[in-house]
């Protein structure tokens, strides 16, 4: 399964890097004036940039860190070598993959006095934080699903559960948010960017990008509005189904003993699912009216930065197998 993962990803690319080539040579030839943006950063206050760059470094390092050492716990201990910690492996990848897309070159706005992004760097950042983001949304459902078999089907999860299984539904993740990405991004890169090239933000994204498109929008807008729709609905509703199955099995439960450890099993996941959704969903169902650069930068910051940091803590601070596996690997 791994082996044909491998192959289908390069296929994709091999096809796709092409195409992208082609769109940033159109974008050139149409006679776009836009060659790179300015990114405005979190702040514009002087005195603040010394002290944010030492938080948002010291979480960087935590973040990276973190999600390193559960990929390399996970991978290394034979006793994780299980259906819910390989999508934990996965999750802690995403994590890392889309903090390290917009951190390192947040750190840079800080230190820089004129922070610049070429135009394909900023492509590039748009869709890698995309395919990460999108793909975290459905390990995250791939995971509550993973605790709906072990509690409700306990005698039936290897079968459900097996490894062809496991990395199918992770390989349709990141298949479907390298498409969904891609298609979003070649839509705003080859619209014409003559409106201004400074964005107010602190990494590329698809609304500060829109405002300085001066082409019709209707249609990209259009797209993100439904993927993002569909992406968020589904996700949603797979992890509710999922723990309302949960509950009604731990509440026909007549040990103590087996609800408490049915709850600690899932009390890492739904902390993370809790903490993960309520910011997207605060973010995208606002009023329009209180809708700002502002309020999305702090959104933004906390899902991109704060989230990927928690989520290792989270499943390193509750869970009892994972603190195990910490002693066995200090031990050897």
């Amino acid at each position: 399964m791994q082996s044909l993962l491998r192959k289908g990803l390069m296929y994709f690319f091999s096809d796709y890097l092409p195409w992208i080539e082609k769109m940033i040579k159109f974008n050139t030839t149409m006679g776009n004036p836009v060659t790179e943006f300015i990114l405005i950063g979190i702040t514009d206050h002087p005195e603040l940039q010394g002290p944010l760059f030492i938080i948002f470094f010291l979480n960087y390092i935590v973040t990276a860190l973190g999600n390193l050492g559960i990929i390399i716990l996970t991978t290394l201990d034979s006793y994780l070598h299980t259906p819910m910690y390989f999508f934990l492996r996965h999750l802690a990848f995403v994590d890392l993959g889309y903090s390290t897309a917009i951190g390192p070159k947040m750190l840079v706005s800080f230190i820089e006095e004129k922070n610049i992004i070429s135009f394909n760097g900023c492509a590039v950042q748009l869709v890698c934080v995309g395919i990460f983001i999108t793909s975290e949304i459905f390990i995250l459902s791939a995971m509550a699903y993973d605790r709906y078999v072990a509690i409700c089907k306990p005698l039936l999860y290897t079968v459900i559960m097996s490894d062809s299984v496991c990395w199918l539904l992770v390989a349709m993740s990141y298949l479907y948010s390298i498409m969904v990405c891609l298609l979003i991004t070649t839509k705003i890169f080859i619209s014409s960017f003559c409106k201004s090239n400074v964005l107010r933000y602190f990494y590329c994204d698809c609304i500060p990008l829109l405002s300085i498109i001066c082409s019709d929008t209707i249609e990209i807008e259009l797209i993100i509005m439904i993927f993002s729709s569909i992406n968020l609905v589904s996700s949603l509703l797979i992890i509710l189904v999922s723990y309302m199955f949960i509950l009604v099995a731990i509440l026909r439960m007549n040990s103590s003993e087996g609800r408490y450890k049915a709850f600690s099993t899932c009390g890492s996941h739904l902390t993370v699912v809790v903490v993960f959704y309520a910011t997207l969903l605060f973010m995208y169902l606002q009023p329009q009216s209180s809708h700002s650069f502002d309020t999305d930068k702090i959104s933004s910051v906390f899902y991109a930065l704060v989230i990927p940091m928690l989520n290792p803590l989270i499943y390193s601070l509750r869970n009892k197998e994972v603190k195990r596996a910490l002693k066995r690997l200090f031990k050897k």
